[in-house]
């Protein structure tokens, strides 16, 4: 079995709200074991024998069937999520800036979406992998800081999801607890 952190996006927010006892309930028919919720923000950790790739269609598939919307995942291992976790160079306790991580389900538009940050006043990033950038954003205005706007257009929704990271060690403990 493998442990696995899926990252969902844009679960209660815009109309798409998923209580997280039903998603669970839902997932039960799925390959998947200790499917554990994390905040109710669209985190869950599970066990599977199925490899990433697999473990992401099969969660969509859940997620279109039973809630009925377009559902787009990220799924990492658990070991991953811990080596991002470690290579973030920011703080995740700050008084003045928040740390943000940017995970993908396709590196392109990871790409696409780092080089457009770059030609951005006052942004600061960093890639942490194929699957995940690292930035900061003002404590207060991160929902309009210029990365943030970037990343919220339509463009990037089916491949793109972000989390604090505090909220990334907290699935990283959780998932490597499974």
């Amino acid at each position: 079995m493998n442990n696995y952190a899926v990252f969902l996006r844009g679960i209660n927010v815009g109309g798409i709200s998923i209580k997280m006892a039903d998603l669970t309930s839902a997932l039960k028919d799925y390959p998947f074991a200790k499917v554990k919720t994390l905040l109710a923000s669209g985190n869950v950790v599970l066990q599977s024998e199925l490899s990433a790739k697999d473990v992401k269609a099969q969660f969509e598939k859940c997620l279109r069937e039973t809630f009925g919307y377009d559902a787009w995942v990220v799924v990492l291992t658990a070991a991953r999520v811990a080596e991002l976790v470690d290579a973030c160079p920011y703080p995740a306790d700050d008084k003045t800036t928040h740390s943000y991580i940017t995970l993908a389900s396709d590196a392109a538009m990871l790409d696409e979406l780092f080089q457009a940050g770059e030609a951005l006043d006052g942004v600061e990033q960093v890639r942490l992998g194929p699957e995940a950038s690292a930035w900061l954003a003002p404590a207060g205005g991160t929902l309009d800081s210029p990365l943030s706007k970037l990343s919220a257009k339509p463009r990037y929704k089916a491949s793109t999801t972000t989390r604090n990271l505090r909220t990334l060690i907290k699935v990283r403990d959780a998932a490597g607890a499974l």
